[in-house]
C-alpha cells in the first residue's frame, strides 16, 4: 500500500491485537497486517495501547476557573448529602458569577480549557454555554469566536443554555434563538429547575420544538436533584417522540433517576429507548448518580463527562476523560476488567455514539481520531490517566506528551 500520510505501527487495539494502522487523507486505509509502506509520517507504537480519540459530552466551556469569583456558596450546595440545595445554588449563587462575565476574561480561560483537551486526546466536546438574561451573549459570542481558533483541533458542539430556566427568565428564550442565528449547533434546556412541573413541560416542549424547526439537536440538564418526584427525563424523551427528534437528544445528570422506584426505572428506560435519548453522567461532580450500570445493561447509551473545571460546582478538573473514567471506576463501582472496558466505551466509542458522532471507532474508512498510549495494559492507562504519548487527529499528530521520572538513590 502506497501514499500513506501516516503510519502506526505495533498499534496494540482493545481487543488485544497489534496492528498496523495506516492512515490517508485523514482517514484509516489499513488496519491489520504489518506495511512496509512508506508514510511521510511515522510512528512506532511499541504495543502499547491505541485507543480512539476521547469524547466530552458535557462541559461547562464559559465557566472554565471561575470558582475564585463564585466562591464556595454554590459548591457546598451542589455537593451537600442529598443535593436538597442544587436549585437555589444555580439560581442565586451560581449565576453571580454571570453578572461579571467579560469576554477579556472568559477567551483565555475558554482557550486554557481547550488546550488542556487537545493534550489530553479530548477531540470532541459538547460544551454549555449560558444563555440568559444576566449572561446575555457574551459567554456565547466568546466561546464561538475560540471555537474558530480552535477548527482542526477540537470539535465544539455549542449548546444555548438558559441555566436560569426560560419561565423563571423571561427574556431567555429569545436570547437562545438569537445564539442559534450566530452559529450554536445545539438547543438547551434545564427543565427541573423551573417553579412546576407543568413549567417544566412547557420548557421541554419549547426546547424540542425549536430543535425540530431549525434541524439542530437538543441537550439538557434533567432531574438534577435527590428527588424522586422530577420527571423531566421523561418529559424530554417524550417530547423527542412527539418532535420527530428520535436519536437527537442528550440527558446530562439524570441523578434523580437512581432514587426512582424500579417499576419507574424500567418505564423510564423503554421511553428513552424508543425516543433514542442518549445520556450523560458525571459522577465526580456530586453525590447522587445516574443507574450507569442498569442502563449499560439495558442498552442505552450513556457517556461519561467532564462537566465542570474549577467552577462552582467543582474545584478540580483537568479536562481529562481518562481522570473521569478513573473516578466513575471509584464512584460507581466500575472495576472488574469488564468494566474497565466499559469506563473506556464511555470516553470514546460510546460518548461519540450518544453525541451523534458517527464513524468514531479505528476501522477502514473511519477518521483517523485516536490516542497511542504510555502502558499497554488498560489497567494501566486508567491508573496513570496520563495525556497520551501521541493524539492524533484526522491523521496528523496534533499532540505529544513525554513523562519521564527519575529515582536518584544514595551512594
Amino acid at each position: 500500500m502506497s501514499g500513506l500520510d501516516l503510519v502506526v505501527d505495533n498499534a496494540r487495539l482493545v481487543d488485544g491485537r497489534v496492528v498496523t494502522l495506516g492512515i490517508r487523507d485523514g482517514r484509516y486505509a489499513l488496519v491489520g497486517e504489518t506495511s512496509a509502506a512508506e508514510a511521510a509520517t511515522r510512528i512506532d507504537a511499541a504495543g502499547r495501547l491505541v485507543t480512539e480519540s476521547f469524547v466530552n459530552g458535557h462541559m461547562h466551556l464559559d465557566k472554565v476557573y471561575t470558582l475564585p469569583l463564585a466562591g464556595d456558596g454554590a459548591l457546598t450546595a451542589y455537593t451537600s448529602d442529598d443535593m436538597g440545595a442544587a436549585m437555589r445554588s444555580i439560581v442565586e449563587d451560581a449565576s453571580a458569577v454571570k453578572r461579571q462575565y467579560d469576554r477579556a476574561w472568559i477567551v483565555p480561560n475558554v482557550r486554557r480549557a481547550l488546550d488542556r483537551a487537545v493534550t489530553n486526546g479530548v477531540l470532541h466536546v459538547q460544551a454549555f454555554v449560558d444563555v440568559d438574561t444576566t449572561a446575555g451573549l457574551e459567554g456565547m459570542e466568546a466561546v464561538l469566536a475560540v471555537r474558530e481558533e480552535y477548527r482542526g483541533l477540537v470539535d465544539l458542539q455549542v449548546v444555548a443554555f438558559p441555566q436560569d430556566g426560560l419561565l423563571r427568565d423571561d427574556g431567555a428564550a429569545r436570547l437562545c434563538e438569537e445564539a442559534l442565528g450566530l452559529g450554536a449547533d445545539v438547543v438547551g434546556g434545564i427543565p427541573w429547575i423551573e417553579a412546576s412541573d407543568r413549567d417544566a413541560l412547557r420548557h421541554v416542549e419549547w426546547a424540542c420544538a425549536l430543535a425540530a424547526r431549525t434541524g439542530a439537536r437538543v441537550a439538557m440538564l434533567v432531574d438534577d436533584a435527590g428527588d424522586p418526584s422530577l420527571r423531566t427525563t421523561a418529559m424530554l424523551a417524550e417530547a423527542m417522540v412527539e418532535h420527530g427528534l428520535r436519536g437527537r437528544g442528550v440527558a446530562c445528570h439524570g441523578r434523580a433517576i437512581g432514587t426512582y422506584p424500579l417499576p419507574s426505572v424500567i418505564r423510564l428506560v423503554d421511553l428513552a429507548r424508543a425516543a433514542g435519548l442518549g445520556f450523560v453522567s458525571d459522577p465526580h461532580t456530586g453525590p447522587l448518580h445516574l443507574p450507569v450500570r442498569r442502563f449499560l445493561d439495558d442498552g442505552l447509551p450513556v457517556a461519561l463527562g467532564q462537566d465542570d473545571i474549577e467552577d462552582a460546582y467543582y474545584p478540580f478538573g483537568r479536562h481529562n476523560l481518562l481522570e473521569i473514567a478513573f473516578l466513575a471506576a471509584h464512584t460507581l463501582g466500575f472495576l472488574t476488567d469488564a468494566d474497565q472496558a466499559r469506563l473506556l466505551d464511555m470516553v470514546t466509542v460510546r460518548a461519540a455514539r450518544v453525541l451523534g458522532i458517527e464513524g468514531h471507532a479505528i476501522a477502514e474508512g473511519n477518521v483517523a481520531n485516536l490516542c497511542v498510549h504510555h502502558d499497554e495494559r488498560l489497567v494501566d492507562v486508567l491508573r496513570e490517566h496520563a495525556p497520551p504519548r501521541w493524539v492524533v487527529r484526522a491523521g496528523r499528530v496534533v499532540a505529544e506528551s513525554e513523562v519521564t521520572s527519575r529515582i536518584l538513590r544514595p551512594h
